[in-house]
């Protein structure tokens, strides 16, 4: 059985020490972004090695031309998967210090775009993974490495060309993962434009979680989305976010209710922005 959406702590518990499986610790903090090393170094589960979100899960920043967080260049992404001993039989376990940060769910959705099914998010994240007692262990960690072998599905992905392209077509949907506030325009402090994509709707992900910072079940999902996405089936779906990366936690949490992965703008607002030609506006969505 491959895990290939979010994973319990106890089905993870029972493989930590398979060697087809591979942990991946993706804590990060945007604005201390060397601290989820360190507490990486101090306690982790057992085997797991570090990815660095800035270095490891996104590319270069090019002024002018990308948002906060681009992709990875394919080549690069090979390479990375291949060091952490990723190959077609392994079973990848991506976590963070709870399910509500963002990192994991990068992981889970870059390894979807290059073809990699056996990905699970670890719900509740280190946190729970620690409150239940669990095997940790300190210092930084390596694996075998093995040969990744891609085969990348560009359709998961919408450039800002293509979501401008949808933008008044009636059968699709476009979703800002990002907070309310910062939707609306109120209060943004990530990005030097504030507001939304105009004709987007608000919904963030941390409506995807129960108050105990696991996910909502997925009939509880299921529903979420239903609404959010208003009749549209997920492929007619697109999720954005500040920066490509608490969207991919949108895209994770349907994909566990049933729904189906709604396709993903990696660039999103910080992104968007450049081009002041792009439509932008403040307030709610428009009826």
């Amino acid at each position: 059985m491959i895990h290939e959406t979010v994973i319990d702590r106890e089905s993870a518990c029972d493989h930590f020490d398979d060697p087809d499986w591979v942990f991946v610790d993706c804590r990060f903090v945007i604005r201390e972004p060397d601290r989820g090393e360190r507490e990486y170094a101090q306690a982790h589960i057992s085997r797991a090695v570090y990815a660095h979100l800035d270095r490891d899960l996104s590319g270069p920043i090019i002024s002018g031309r990308t948002g906060r967080h681009p992709l990875p260049a394919p080549a690069e992404l090979v390479r990375t998967f291949s060091g952490w001993g990723i190959n077609a039989k392994t079973q990848v376990v991506a976590y963070d210090e709870s399910t509500g940060a963002m990192a994991a769910a990068r992981l889970w959705w870059l390894l979807k775009w290059a073809g990699h099914d056996a990905a699970a998010v670890l719900d509740g994240g280190f946190r729970r993974w620690c409150a239940a007692g669990l095997s940790y262990s300190t210092g930084a960690e390596t694996n075998r490495a093995r040969e990744f072998e891609a085969k990348f599905r560009p359709q998961l992905a919408m450039d800002a060309h293509e979501v401008l392209g949808v933008l008044e077509d009636p059968s699709w949907v476009v979703l800002d993962a990002r907070a309310a506030d910062r939707f609306r325009g109120i209060g943004e402090t990530m990005d030097p434009v504030a507001g939304h994509i105009k004709g987007a709707f608000s919904a963030p992900y941390v409506s995807n979680l129960a108050d105990d910072g696991t996910f909502k079940s997925p009939q509880e999902l299921a529903m979420l989305f239903g609404a959010a996405m208003r009749g549209r089936d997920a492929s007619h779906a697109v999720e954005y976010c500040g920066s490509g990366v608490t969207a991919a936690h949108s895209v994770l949490a349907s994909a566990y209710a049933g729904k189906g992965m709604p396709r993903l703008y990696p660039g999103s607002w910080s992104e968007w922005i450049i081009d002041p030609a792009r439509p932008i506006v403040r307030g709610d969505s428009a009826p």
